[in-house]
């Protein structure tokens, strides 16, 4: 609990005691001869002076409560706003001091001051968890320079630069080992409580804790592009996509509270005028209709909902971007996924080589050296099977083709290493592999030299997380990928999709992805997801983009609008599944409190609900959906 509502609460205790001695506490007299005592007091029971002195008695435990709330609404009113609920609960309890409604004036302020101190406990503890990613930044890094160890800030870091981090400290950029192994706990990433072990030629991303050994990391990004900082600035701006939901009440509140307010004035002046009722009564049901009236639980539990959300959503490693994108995830009909790296690690082997007119290992180092300077996982994967130092003076005129693969000369011979479309580009007559995986061709100066075939491996949560998607209701799973037709649809028929779209240029994607979102009924809504930065574009496209942030590229982050931070699939469904109880829980607290506004407002109108009653509507509705709304913070889902 904070210091503002620790002094809330003592507030609330003596305003408390205060009130009960104001009720049931001996009678304190006046002194008689004081001139504003004595004015109108009767001679038999000093009627004037004992009103006066109970007058006073209960106005001490209402400014104890509630002299915050009466100055905030005449700031507001001298700043020019003057509708608010401010505004509302000092017209209304002033008023019921004024007709003497001196218990009920105290007890609605008093309610009304429980009921904030409800509220701020509740909007802490759902900022907690998105507050606790915040911790993520790192205070120091430990720099290498001239031979000895520097501690400076991580924004003064330059990339290639030597950090060494200790076990216990957290790891403050981005970058490969060097030395060392260690275990590093990932959990205020991705939300598993497993530890990650790394060594010598492992990532390491910053945010995460060295929990062991000492490591010697050489930086790779500076600090304002490090995965810590984009993370910050996503956390940062979550509050600001906000839900329609949201936006409605806004406008709602905008609208209704001055409604309220003229209606309660009419309330209060056209019953005497036609003389239906006193003066004191319709004075007094006014009042009574503007306690009623305040929106504080409309205004409060819906964002408090979409923030609990958003809170519950990190703790499982998942960042939502805002209450915007919760909404659209809830209404996911079809999801789209690219394979590499999304549904499959990404980590490609070569599990064979077939040549035709040379050696397999004049095959492969061919292949190597073309794809010498590409950082596709399929180069890296030829280079690691070549197992040489790459001599780069025998390669020139690189030229990467997007989709499709790289010529390069290499020994002064023109080399093409690519896919199918590649080799037809060229006009070499290549065959299809028995093999099932990806299959890299190679081709010289019209010669069509063999093929090496590449295996990637199917993430282990990958079939569940297409069996969870179908029983959220989801009704299409479909994977485009820019891989080779069996390939393709051995993985699809392994994780039991429903459609696949093979031998895909970027622009192909984009172009799939756009007749998919055709397909959609009513207000259903279409998800991509992928980790590459070719999926930018269609992460973009897609009415909500989804990426795999552990291990994923800046621009799929950056255009995503959900990112996954521990690159699992799995972790889809439960975004959805969270996004869905925070809608339900909306809807709940919309129809509840209007319902219940609007049954009591006809009431009090009518004159048959009483402050007690109105003091329900307010404070009580409010307290309930505050409560109703933490349950969004639970994260995981579930009821």
């Amino acid at each position: 609990m904070t210091n503002k509502q620790k002094k809330t609460l003592w507030r609330i205790i003596a305003a408390a005691l205060l009130l009960v001695w104001a009720m049931f506490g001996p009678t304190l007299w006046l002194p008689a001869g004081l001139p504003f005592v004595s004015v109108g007091r009767t001679a038999a029971d000093g009627t004037a002076a004992f009103a006066l002195a109970l007058w006073v008695r209960f106005l001490i435990p209402y400014l104890v409560i509630g002299w915050d709330v009466l100055w905030r609404a005449v700031r507001n009113i001298a700043h020019g706003q003057v509708f608010d609920e401010n505004f509302l609960m000092a017209i209304a309890t002033v008023g019921a001091l004024w007709i003497g409604e001196y218990a009920e004036a105290v007890f609605v302020m008093l309610f009304y001051q429980v009921g904030e101190l409800f509220q701020s406990y509740a909007v802490g503890k759902s900022r907690q968890s998105i507050a606790e990613l915040m911790e993520i930044r790192p205070d120091y890094a430990n720099v290498e320079r001239d031979g000895a160890v520097e501690q400076v800030d991580p924004d003064e870091v330059e990339v290639g630069e030597t950090i060494l981090i200790k076990a216990g400290e957290r790891v403050p950029l981005d970058g490969v080992v060097l030395e060392g192994r260690s275990d590093l706990d990932t959990a205020a990433l991705t939300g598993e409580s497993l530890p990650r072990e790394v060594q010598s030629g492992d990532d390491v991303i910053s945010g995460c804790v060295n929990l062991t050994g000492l490591l010697k990391v050489r930086v790779t990004r500076a600090f304002e592009e490090s995965t810590v900082s984009k993370i910050l600035d996503l956390v940062e701006n979550a509050g600001s996509k906000k839900a329609k939901a949201e936006n409605f009440i806004t406008k709602f509140a905008r609208y209704y509270t001055p409604a309220v307010v003229f209606a309660a004035v009419a309330l209060a002046v056209l019953p005497p005028l036609i003389g239906a009722m006193t003066w004191s009564e319709s004075l007094h049901r006014a009042l009574i209709f503007l306690v009623i009236s305040c929106p504080c639980a409309l205004v409060i539990s819906v964002p408090l909902s979409f923030f609990g959300g958003i809170g519950g959503a990190s703790k499982a490693g998942v960042l939502v971007k805002g209450g915007a994108y919760l909404e659209v995830l809830a209404r996911t009909q079809i999801v789209v996924f690219d394979k590499t790296g999304t549904l499959t690690k990404g980590v490609f082997n070569v599990t064979a080589i077939h040549p035709e007119t040379c050696g397999e290992d004049r095959l492969l180092e061919l292949a190597a050296l073309a794809e010498s300077w590409s950082q596709h996982p399929i180069a890296r994967s030829l280079r690691e099977a070549y197992g040489k130092d790459i001599d780069s003076g025998r390669v020139s005129e690189v030229e990467e083709r997007s989709g499709r693969g790289v010529r390069a000369v290499v020994d002064g011979t023109e080399i093409f290493v690519g896919n199918d479309k590649l080799m037809d580009d060229i006009g070499v007559s290549w065959h299809p592999c028995h093999r099932v995986g990806t299959t890299v061709h190679v081709a010289s100066e019209g010669e069509y030299l063999g093929h090496i075939v590449i295996s990637d491996e199917v993430k282990e949560d990958a079939a569940q997380a297409v069996a969870d998607l179908k029983t959220l209701g989801v009704a299409k799973t479909v994977m485009l990928t820019g891989d080779a037709k069996a390939v393709g649809e051995a993985v699809a028929a392994q994780l039991g999709l429903d459609e696949v779209h093979t031998q895909l240029l970027p622009a192909d994607k984009v172009e799939r992805v756009e007749a998919l979102l055709e397909q959609k009924t009513g207000k259903g809504c279409l998800a991509f997801v992928g980790d590459g930065i070719n999926d930018a574009p269609v992460l973009s496209r897609a009415d909500i983009g989804i990426a795999m942030g552990g291990l994923g590229s800046d621009a799929a982050i950056e255009a995503a609008d959900v990112v996954l931070m521990d690159d699992k699939p799995s972790k889809i469904a439960v975004a959805i599944r969270i996004a869905k109880k925070t809608l339900v829980i909306v809807r709940q607290n919309i129809v509840f409190a209007l319902g219940v506004k609007a049954l009591v407002l006809v009431l009090g109108a009518l004159g048959e609900a009483n402050m007690w009653e109105a003091v329900f509507a307010d404070v009580g509705v409010s307290v309930i959906a505050i409560l109703n709304a933490m349950r969004a913070m639970k994260g995981a889902g579930q009821p």
